[in-house]
């Protein structure tokens, strides 16, 4: 499934993005997007530091990437099916604010529909739950710490799947 949305805002404005299925060939940009996120940093550093988005994590799962017209990766979204998660989400930087990130969660709901789902849980960087429950996931619970892997509890959502 590719999709495509009109940014209207910031230095993207007026540009068509796409969303297409992400391949093998992504997986140095999909890492570094992650590496690079300003969302992770200061005490959040450490669970990117050293992260990977492999070849083989984007051929085993339903992982989707929004492009600009130039290819430039805008954000992207890794979907498992059994169970049912949302398992990476990340938006870039300079793309933050405009609608990607929306526009993916609508497209993990279609994927996730399509596959039969019927709710898709989410366990949520504490700093980007208000995002997701502004696009309709619902909190369930905390996870708690897990150190030395996680030093902080997550907040625990579910989208439904209409």
């Amino acid at each position: 499934m590719t999709s495509r949305v009109t940014v209207t805002g910031g230095g993207l404005r007026g540009e068509a993005v796409r969303i297409r299925r992400a391949t093998a060939r992504d997986a140095k940009r999909l890492t570094a997007l992650v590496r690079k996120s300003r969302a992770y940093e200061g005490q959040y550093a450490s669970v990117i530091a050293g992260y990977r988005v492999g070849p083989d994590y984007i051929e085993t799962h339903h992982v989707f990437v929004a492009v600009g017209a130039d290819e430039r990766v805008l954000g992207f979204y890794a979907l498992i099916l059994s169970p049912p998660e949302l398992d990476l989400m990340f938006v870039a930087d300079a793309a933050q604010g405009l609608g990607i990130g929306r526009r993916l969660v609508e497209h993990m709901i279609d994927e996730a529909r399509e596959a039969g789902l019927t709710a898709v849980r989410i366990v949520s960087h504490p700093p980007a739950e208000g995002f997701y429950r502004s696009v309709g996931a619902q909190r369930i619970g905390t996870l708690s710490a897990n150190p030395p892997a996680v030093l902080w509890d997550r907040p625990e959502l579910v989208i439904t799947v209409p």
